[in-house]
């Protein structure tokens, strides 16, 4: 570690006598620090991992045991039905800490100091979100092995397993924009959090993530059919158990592309404009 320090200190003094100007990061390199940092703020703040662990277990044991029998005839074959949805429902639950992390960064300054220094522009927002796919990835796993401990059995295989989370991951990365334009608008995270909340439970309890449309009042059953979260489960769900619909990846993907190409340009607006 002295040697370390030691060719550093001999670095900086070359830098400082020569009176060069050292060359600014490249694009790449700018978005990987940044996701580093997203890395190693989690690490320091451990608690964060609850929401990604704890509670989509929690809802998947109380869903599972307390409402299959009633819902299903069984409680494994209701678990084989509510996985998918359950685990729909915890990812795009926590693509709202996007715009979190991005409000704090606001709040604390670090938006205003991040933003002279002579990198690519976006690379604070993609970086984070390169770090939040990876949260994603891991709340995926461990749903999906602790479903399998309970006896879910994917019938569409590894691959099935595969594609449906990689489906799921492209939709939270859409997603997750709208957040990030709600993080540069409102003044504080808990408005931020309470209007998160106010669209993704609704939107998740009002699908077939938990029970079958059809068994629904007609009104409610119309708005569930057309509710983008109803065909993300739905994409999932049939990846997973390998009778897939091609129309829900396709309507699956027009969602995620149309969040995309709305709410990411507006974002880098905003984050150009604010000051």
């Amino acid at each position: 570690m002295d040697q370390n320090q030691s060719i550093s200190q001999d670095r900086l003094q070359k830098t400082i006598i020569s009176k060069k100007r050292p060359s600014p990061p490249n694009s790449f390199t700018s978005v990987r620090i940044f996701a580093m940092r997203a890395l190693l703020r989690t690490k320091h703040a451990p608690t964060a991992l609850l929401d990604i662990t704890a509670m989509p277990i929690l809802f998947l044991l109380l869903f599972t045991y307390l409402f299959g029998g009633a819902i299903a005839g069984s409680v494994q074959e209701y678990l084989q039905f509510i996985l998918p949805g359950i685990l729909v429902q915890a990812v795009t639950q926590i693509t709202m800490y996007t715009g979190l992390d991005l409000n704090k960064d606001i709040q604390k300054g670090f938006f205003d100091r991040q933003r002279t220094l002579p990198i690519w522009s976006p690379s604070s927002l993609v970086g984070a979100m390169l770090f939040d796919t990876l949260r994603y990835t891991i709340a995926s796993i461990i749903m999906i092995i602790f479903a399998m401990i309970l006896g879910f059995r994917p019938q569409g295989g590894f691959f099935g397993l595969i594609f449906a989370v990689a489906l799921l991951l492209v939709f939270a990365f859409c997603l997750s924009w709208i957040w990030n334009v709600l993080a540069l608008v409102l003044k504080s995270e808990n408005a931020l959090m309470t209007i998160a909340m106010m669209v993704i439970f609704p939107l998740t309890f009002l699908s077939s993530a938990f029970v079958d449309p059809e068994t629904m009042p007609h009104s409610l059953e119309l708005f569930v059919h057309i509710n983008p979260i109803t065909i993300l489960v739905d994409a999932v769900r049939g990846l997973m158990h390998g009778n897939v619909m091609l129309s829900d990846i396709f309507w699956t993907l027009t969602a995620s592309g149309t969040l995309l190409i709305i709410f990411a340009p507006i974002t880098m607006y905003l984050y150009h404009k604010k000051n």
